[in-house]
C-alpha cells in the first residue's frame, strides 16, 4: 500500500459523517460491495458505479470524495479523473488500484494513491485523509497532492530510478518551492489539521 495511510487507522465517525458523500468506482461487484459497506458503516453517504460510463453520468457537485480504480472494462480511471478536473468539480480523489505507480502519476490530478489489496482499516484511513484534505484551501490541497505523489514514488521506486527521472526531480523542486509558504498556511489550521497536514506532506 502506498503512502502509509494506515498510521491513523479508523476513527469513530461523528454525526456529520453523513454530510460527506463518497462515490466508489469499482467494476468487481464483491469488492465494490465490501468498500461500500465498510465506508457506509462509518456514517458516510456512499454510491457505487461499476463502470466509467456510469461514474461519468453520476459524478457531480454532490460528491466530496471519489475512489477510482485505474482499470475498468470500459476505460481507464485516469480518464474519469481528467474529466472530473476538467469539469472543476471540488472532489477529492483517491486512486485505489492494483496498478503499480510509475512516473506518469506526477501529472495526474488525484489526491491520494492507494495500492490494492487493502484492509478495511486502510480503506477508512484513506477516506478520512481525503475528507481532511477537502477542508484545505486550494494551495494546501495542491501541496498535499504533490507530497502524496512523492511519497508514493519513493515507496515504490528504487533510488536509482528516482534520481534518473525528470518527472520526480521536477516534482521535488515544486515541493521545495512550496516549503517556504508552509508556516503561513499552517497558521490557518487547528492542532488536528496541523498534524494531518504534516502526515500528508511527509514531514
Amino acid at each position: 500500500m502506498s503512502e502509509g495511510v494506515t498510521e491513523s487507522g479508523a476513527r469513530n465517525r461523528s454525526d456529520d459523517a453523513a454530510d460527506v458523500r463518497v462515490l466508489i468506482v469499482e467494476d468487481e461487484q464483491d469488492v465494490a460491495e465490501l468498500y461500500s459497506s465498510t465506508v457506509g458503516a462509518e456514517g458516510y453517504d456512499v454510491d457505487v458505479a461499476n463502470s466509467i460510463g456510469d461514474a461519468s453520468s453520476m459524478v457531480d457537485e454532490r460528491y466530496d470524495i471519489a475512489l477510482l480504480d485505474r482499470r475498468l472494462p470500459d476505460g481507464h480511471g485516469e480518464d474519469l479523473l481528467a474529466e472530473i478536473r476538467d469539469r472543476e468539480l471540488d472532489v477529492r480523489i483517491g486512486m485505489v488500484t492494483a496498478v503499480e505507480p510509475d512516473f506518469d502519476i506526477v501529472e495526474m490530478g488525484f489526491d491520494l494513491y492507494v495500492l490494492k489489496p487493502l484492509s478495511q482499516n486502510d480503506l477508512l484511513a484513506a477516506v478520512e485523509r481525503l475528507e481532511t484534505r477537502s477542508q484545505y484551501d486550494d494551495r494546501l490541497q495542491r501541496t498535499a497532492s504533490l507530497a502524496s505523489k512523492r511519497a508514493t514514488l519513493e515507496a515504490e521506486k528504487p533510488r536509482e530510478a528516482l534520481e534518473g527521472s525528470d518527472e520526480y526531480q521536477k516534482l521535488t523542486a515544486r515541493l521545495d518551492e512550496l516549503d517556504d509558504e508552509l508556516d503561513r498556511i499552517t497558521d490557518q489550521l487547528d492542532t488536528e489539521d496541523y498534524r494531518k497536514l504534516f502526515e500528508d506532506i511527509g514531514a
